[in-house]
This record gives structure tokens, sequence and C-alpha cells, in this order.
């Protein structure tokens, strides 16, 4: 894939979770309420349902709306958001990487559905201005001040049927009620519309606005992720002709990019980024390299792959999504 040389700047936009940082922070907060772990990893299970279901007004990666009830009813505070965040590790090769586009004049930008205690100080850590970050803002005060015993009551009732129902199919139809229902006549109204969580259709949203900043279309942009949040903004830059890198990637993610790269250590996409900003064909570089590198780090061409292909790409990434994020990698 050959692009003109006389692009005023080269635009990359990074999913954050995964490509840059392997905490799930959300994960990590909920999990400070007892049985938190739970909790959260069936409303992840929920919210991929809702998600590939295309329920309407619904964005992969709400998860984070629908923890938001349960992190008020248990006194999780902004601060615990951003000590958790503190604790956060980064990918080996990040911040090196994002150094290096900077210095050759690459506008870096991330695009996450993390909430913005954890996103603006990872950000920070790597080098990325908040002006250069879209992700969930979260008033988790102002929400407080809200709730109402009653309202906490109905919220608890839920948790409470969480944890003691262990057939999904019971779980999500209660779930559904509980969120489209019953938690709208509460002080919290509509969870979705006070906490608008940067996923899905909203980081196709982001990236196409920052592209529109500079002149550009989304043929013209270079992302990069890793989950169900990310295959909508890798699809859309796919098909406008642009590079769509999954790196260390889940079987949601996949088969939406032209290029898989997989591995401990994030540093091999320079090479990409360095052959997009001379103009060379990308995807031919893609090629090339698949044959040198198939262990640590492993690169894949997806342009034309088949359905095999596709499984056997998940299941390298799947080996190195674990390795590089732990428990995180089980989740969408």
């Amino acid at each position: 894939m050959r692009r003109p040389k006389l692009m005023i700047m080269n635009i990359i936009c990074f999913d954050l979770e995964g490509p840059l940082s392997p905490q799930d922070n959300a994960y990590e907060v909920t999990s400070l309420i007892e049985n938190g772990d739970v909790i959260f990893e069936t409303l992840s299970r929920y919210d991929d349902v809702l998600a590939l279901a295309g329920r309407e007004n619904y964005e992969p990666g709400d998860t984070l709306a629908l923890i938001v009830p349960f992190l008020l009813v248990h006194g999780i505070r902004e601060g615990d958001i951003t000590e958790i965040s503190s604790r956060a590790r980064i990918v080996p090769g990040a911040k090196d990487l994002i150094a290096r586009l900077k210095r050759d004049g690459w506008d870096v930008h991330i695009i996450s559905t993390s909430y913005e205690q954890h996103a603006y100080q990872i950000g920070a850590a790597l080098g990325v201005t908040q002006d250069h970050i879209a992700c969930t803002r979260l008033d988790l005060e102002g929400l407080r001040g809200r709730l109402t015993d009653d309202d906490i009551a109905c919220i608890r009732g839920i948790e409470e049927e969480i944890l003691s129902t262990e057939d999904d199919d019971a779980v999500f139809r209660r779930l559904d009620a509980f969120y489209f229902d019953e938690l709208k006549e509460t002080a919290l109204g509509d969870i979705f519309s006070m906490v608008r969580v940067v996923g899905g259709a909203r980081k196709v949203q982001a990236m196409e606005a920052i592209a529109l900043g500079h002149g550009m279309t989304p043929g013209d942009v270079v992302v990069v992720g890793d989950s169900i949040t990310d295959f909508a903004m890798l699809g859309r830059v796919r098909d406008a002709g642009g590079i769509a890198i999954v790196f260390n990637g889940n079987e949601y993610a996949v088969p939406y990019a032209n290029i898989a790269l997989c591995g401990t250590d994030i540093g091999l996409l320079w090479e990409f980024a360095n052959a997009y900003a001379r103009g060379n064909d990308v995807i031919e570089l893609a090629r090339t390299l698949e044959q040198e590198y198939r262990g640590d780090p492993r690169v894949d061409c997806l342009v034309g792959a088949d359905a095999a292909k596709i499984v056997t790409v998940v299941e390298a990434h799947r080996r190195f999504r674990k390795l590089v994020r732990g428990e995180a990698a089980k989740l969408g």
C-alpha cells in the first residue's frame, strides 16, 4: 500500500489498554470491591453480548458505564482510580516508540475507553498530552450525590443476584431489566448518558475528528488496537485504505486489521511507521516481515487472509496477550 509523500503530517492513533499499558484499570478498580472481579467479569461478558447483538445506542466498552452504580454504592472514589493507575506498567517498547514517532514529526493520539483519571496518567508517562487523548469522562463524586437510600438498595439487590446466579443467560435477562428499565427510575437515570464511554463507534468518531482536523480522511491514518472496543475503528481505517494494526489482539479485533503484530515488545511497529512516512508500500513490508518474524515478535499480513489464517493468528496472539496482559487478557 503506497501513499503520497506530500502529506503535511502523519497521524497515528493508539488504543491505550493493551497496546500501550497492560492494565485493565476498570477491572482493577472494581476488584477493590468484595467479589468485584466476579461482578466485572460478568458485566464484561454481558457487554460483549450487547455489543455483538447491535443493541441500539450501546457501544463495545460500555462496561465502564455498567460498573459505575457498583463503584458508587461501595464508596469507590476517583482517587482510587488514580491510585490503581499509578501501579500500571507500560508495554515494553511503547515509550521509546512514541518518543521516536514524535521526534519524526508524527501526530500521536490515544483513543481509549479508559476513564480520564487513568488515561491522562498513562498518557503523561508516555509523553502524550491531554489534548491528544480521547477518553471517558467520569465524575464519580457528582453521581454519588444523586443517590437515595432506595437507589442504593436497588443496586445492592442486583449485585446479590449477579453473585448468586450461575447461569449467564438468566443473569443477562435480569441485567437487561435492571439497566434498561429499573435503573432509569433511580436518580442515576440513563447511565449510558451519564457516562459516555469512548468505545466502538465513538472511537471511530474520535479518529475521524482527528483526521478532519488535519484536512485528512481515515484512509490517511494509522490506528493500533487490540479488542472489541477497537474493531470498528480498525475496520473503518482498513476499508478506507489506511493502515490498521492489531497488537496482541483477540478474536474480535484481528479480523478487522490489515496487519497483525504480536509479541512482548511493541517496538517493531516502528518499522511500519517508518515505511509509511517514507511513502513505501506498508502492506508489502508486512508480507516480507511475515517471513522473517515468526516468534517474538510475530508479523502477519491479513490482506486477503482466509478464515483458517485468521484462526491461526488469533491463537498466536492469544498466547502473547496472556503473557503481556495477564488476567486482563481474558476480557473482551
